[in-house]
């Protein structure tokens, strides 16, 4: 299978600052991902440098058949609308509805009809189970309920990959849990997801293939490392 996702030789800086080294990494379409590692180790870095907002200078990188180490800035707008980011902050528009969050994003990416835009913001809303939620404003909603819109915002222009930095950094462990089922729900449906999390329970019930960023580079994790193993490789960012 040919890889949606890869870096070969990939030396990964934040500004002047190198952050992760020599970075190899290969990631199938369809699959799910976890990128864990303390604070500062170069999770979101990586996932930056996946949309390009961190360059890649050194090295190879392609992204949804786009290559990264030579990507033009006009580009980059088409490589984004291959992906789906969601923050753990959100990053609402804070002075209108849920409604025109969404057909703000769309409008800014091509769509005029306004029937498509109506049915495309319906349809993603079900998907997360929000479609009540439209005439709402992002502070009527709780945590969990704007995380949810924030992955159905993501999923507007169905992109072939889904980033997601930390979704439930900012949610109660129940909370996380059922926005893991929507995304396993989605991944189970042929989207690649890659997910930085230090999240530990929640990777516990949820398994997939990890990556650990440590040292200023990157190493699989094995599939039978259990919740204490993950303490200590990481005692200071555990949640538990």
């Amino acid at each position: 299978m040919e890889p949606i996702i890869e870096l070969k030789n990939a030396d990964i800086y934040q500004r002047e600052t190198l952050v992760l080294k020599n970075i190899n990494l290969s990631i199938n379409k369809g699959e799910f991902l976890y990128i864990i590692g303390k604070v500062g180790s170069g999770k979101s870095s990586l996932l930056k440098t996946f949309y390009n907002e961190l360059p890649l200078t050194t090295g190879e990188g392609t992204v949804a058949g786009f290559h990264l180490e030579n990507i033009r800035t006009k580009e980059v707008p088409f490589l984004r609308r291959k992906l789906g980011i969601i923050f753990q902050d959100f990053q609402l528009l804070t002075d209108r509805t849920v409604y025109k969050n969404f057909e703000f994003v769309l409008k800014a990416t091509g769509w005029f009809n306004e029937k498509a835009i109506k049915d495309r913001i319906e349809e993603v809303l079900s998907i997360v189970e929000m479609g009540h939620s439209g005439t709402r404003m992002p502070h009527q909603l709780s945590g969990g309920e704007q995380q949810r819109i924030t992955i159905a915002r993501a999923l507007l222009n169905n992109p072939e990959i889904i980033l997601a930095d930390e979704p439930t950094g900012n949610l109660d462990p129940e909370t996380s849990e059922a926005l893991l089922q929507v995304l396993m729900q989605i991944n189970s449906e042929g989207k690649t997801i890659v997910m930085a999390t230090h999240d530990y329970p929640i990777i516990q019930k949820f398994p997939a293939r990890k990556i650990i960023c440590e040292a200023g580079g990157i190493r699989e994790v094995p599939d039978d490392t259990e919740i204490i193993d993950f303490e200590s490789l990481l005692d200071d960012t555990l949640q538990i």
